[in-house]
């Protein structure tokens, strides 16, 4: 089944890996990224468009139906925010670009990218956790499929421009981590798959960890290769 994907957040580390991953896949048939500034990367099934404030989307409604898919991959980092403002951008701007796109396309299967940690009940003392776990449940609430991601540690996909000083000092950890402790790391690679994977499934999960992110991964590969 061919997709149409909507994506946000193609300019951070996360939605670029994903972008990637996604015009690389012989399914994917369109991506439509949206974002503040351009990705600076071209392809032909790529189409972007520049939006200032996600909070006003009613200029771009039109262009925004026709999609299967949303790959939700923007966010920001909570150092150095107050719990209003965090949830302001995570929270409001997340939920208000989710109802748009559920109004324009009811059918639609939403894939959030949260991360390892994520508190859905509330009880977390970390603030982004409780924040983040909110977000979850209220977008699973409002989609007919709605499926959750929880990476953890992020290898980026090769040709990726837009990488954070902390992946680019400690990439040689990536590989001890899968050693070692493999329910705290996956590529980004990976989780593009497990969400293209997971966007075509009939039962999706819910919520997925960094175990359920390489298992779906695999499986991609594994179907890609027996078909080939």
């Amino acid at each position: 089944m061919s997709q149409r994907i909507i994506l946000t957040g193609a300019t951070g580390m996360v939605g670029e890996g994903v972008l990637l991953t996604c015009l690389a896949a012989p399914e994917v048939e369109a991506v439509l990224s949206i974002s503040r500034r351009p990705s600076g990367h071209t392809h032909p099934k790529l189409r972007e468009l520049l939006v200032p404030d996600f909070f006003n989307l009613s200029a771009i409604g039109s262009q925004l139906t026709g999609y299967s898919t949303c790959f939700f991959c923007a966010g920001v980092s909570s150092v150095g925010m107050s719990e209003a403002a965090y949830t302001h951008v995570t929270y409001d701007l997340t939920l208000h670009f989710a109802k748009t796109l559920a109004r324009l396309n009811p059918r639609l299967v939403f894939c959030y990218v949260s991360g390892a940690g994520t508190d859905g009940h509330g009880k977390s003392r970390q603030m982004w956790a409780r924040v983040k776990g909110r977000t979850e449940n209220d977008l699973l609430a409002l989609f007919h499929t709605a499926c959750m991601f929880r990476p953890g540690f992020l290898q980026p996909v090769a040709g990726q421009r837009h990488i954070l000083k902390l992946y680019s000092w400690l990439g040689w950890l990536y590989p001890v981590l899968r050693k070692v402790a493999p329910a705290t790391a996956c590529s980004l690679r990976e989780l593009a798959l497990a969400m293209l994977v997971e966007s075509q499934r009939d039962y999706p999960m819910i919520v997925h960890e960094v175990n359920d992110i390489v298992y779906l991964a695999a499986g991609y590969t594994a179907t890609s290769s027996s078909t080939s």
